[in-house]
């Protein structure tokens, strides 16, 4: 009899817990997050750097960091640019371009972190609407193409993306600190594209999306290469022949210290 009367007590607590759990008067979960900086300067001597994304889940019903109670995706993305991808065929025994696909815009960086895989966390049609993923980015070609064709170009590009480390996909990276709060690290490489990055974070919860936030990083030029650059765009003529006079310069002096003396 007492057995039985501590279970009912205990189930009546668990009910009651879960009634409490899903009751609309409980407030709701959502995400707020940043970046560790919002401006990234890009110097002659840039080698690459790193952004930290954080955050923490409001009104958290997780455990502990362990439970999984929630998801995570980080998105950053740099600006949209068209992408040419060519095809190398071997031709009377030389390798050259035969055939190529311009897209007409494709995010010239794109990083995403996530808790776990993202097929795992979200269905189809919300990954293919956010564009969360290397499968989920739009890539329309410019012109018309065949299907294949199309996918396989489309998959080539991933690849050189990967390559260059400028398209970057890790399964696990968002990690929980906390009950609330969570982390991500994010890898910018020297040959990172110039110009704003925008930082997406998604929460989500069996499946569910329950909040997003997003900030933004600004990749600027400093120094000697913001002066390069904008002497080259401001005075084409003036910075070509400055270029070949330097290269002259260059190949003179260069003549000159390997002469052998006579």
């Amino acid at each position: 009899m007492l057995r039985l009367l501590c279970a009912m007590i205990v189930l009546m607590f668990a009910m009651t817990g879960s009634v409490l759990a899903d009751s609309p008067d409980r407030p709701k979960e959502n995400v707020e997050a940043d970046a560790s900086t919002r401006q990234v300067a890009i110097t002659s001597s840039f080698t690459g750097t790193e952004i930290l994304v954080f955050g923490t889940v409001e009104n958290s019903v997780q455990p502990s960091p362990e439970a999984g109670t929630y998801d995570i995706i980080v998105v950053v993305e740099g600006q949209p640019a068209p992408a040419v991808v060519r095809k190398k065929s071997r031709v009377a025994g030389i390798w050259i371009n035969t055939t190529s696909m311009q897209f007409a815009v494709v995010p010239s960086y794109y990083a995403i972190a996530s808790t776990r895989p993202i097929d795992e966390i979200a269905d189809k049609a919300f990954l293919d609407t956010h564009q969360i993923g290397f499968d989920h980015i739009r890539m329309a070609p410019s012109g018309e193409g065949d299907a294949d064709a199309t996918e396989n170009f489309r998959q080539a590009l991933i690849r050189l993306k990967e390559q260059q480390r400028v398209y970057v996909k890790r399964d696990f990276g968002v990690t929980f600190i906390g009950r609330s709060l969570f982390r991500s690290t994010i890898a910018l490489p020297p040959n990172v594209p110039v110009g704003p990055l925008t930082a997406k974070v998604y929460l989500f919860k069996e499946g569910k999306i329950l909040g997003q936030y997003e900030s933004r990083v600004s990749l600027n030029r400093e120094g000697i290469e913001r002066f390069i650059h904008n002497f080259a765009i401001s005075q084409p003529l003036a910075y070509g022949l400055t270029t070949v006079l330097l290269a002259v310069a260059a190949g003179l002096a260069a003549a000159f210290a390997f002469r052998k003396p006579v």
